[in-house]
């Protein structure tokens, strides 16, 4: 059996959650290894790219978190068989790593320059993202993004709106994907209520 190592911030959210949640949904031991943001600091020289999340398995080092998104969803059954769907499983995938990348440009801000900055998001990426996204719902038939089944690609599109919604973005107000497109409210309860995602978050609270 391979031997699965995530390393990924200390954080409930961001480009892990999805890993997490696909590897425990997998029934795959894992060692989870959490680290600070300073320790990414003093570390990420150790990280090829730069970068995390880093799965190693078996002890070699993979990187990118869609490649590991995918790989992880197949683990789990969370990926599309069929090509089309799995092209619309990656669309998804894709998209959403382009939004969390305009977003980490604001990280680090302070002041009247976070604010301006997130106005100019909500402004135009962000809703051209969501709208976006939105489109991609309703193509999937509006229950899941493909493969009328939960896939990674929602997992990491939840994870993204759990964010947004819980207000923690500084300017960014908690209503703002709500009033955008209402039908993300159903779809993210929906998406937390799936088997794999309670029983990922009721182990957190066990531990």
């Amino acid at each position: 059996m391979a031997k699965y190592k995530l390393t990924y911030f200390d954080i409930h959210g961001g480009r892990g959650e999805p890993i997490r949640i696909a590897l425990h949904a997998a029934k795959q031991n894992f060692e989870d290894n959490r680290i600070s943001f300073p320790e990414f600091g003093e570390m990420r020289k150790q990280f090829r790219f730069s970068a995390v999340p880093t799965l190693e398995i078996d002890g070699k080092l993979i990187t990118q978190s869609n490649a590991i998104s995918r790989y992880v969803g197949k683990l789990a059954g969370l990926y599309p068989d069929d090509p089309l769907q799995a092209l619309y499983c990656d669309e998804a995938l894709g998209a959403v790593e382009d939004l969390t990348h305009y977003c980490v440009q604001t990280f680090g801000l302070k002041g009247d320059e976070l604010k301006q900055a997130r106005e100019q998001l909500m402004n135009g990426r962000l809703t051209t993202f969501i709208n976006g996204f939105a489109e991609l719902l309703e193509r999937g038939g509006g229950q899941y993004l493909a493969d009328q089944q939960l896939t990674i690609a929602d997992l990491k599109l939840f994870t993204q709106l759990r964010a947004f919604r819980s207000g923690a973005a500084d300017h960014i107000p908690a209503d703002f994907v709500d009033k955008l497109a209402p039908v993300f409210v159903d779809y993210q309860n929906r998406i937390e209520a799936e088997p794999v995602v309670a029983n990922y978050y009721a182990s957190l609270a066990q531990t």
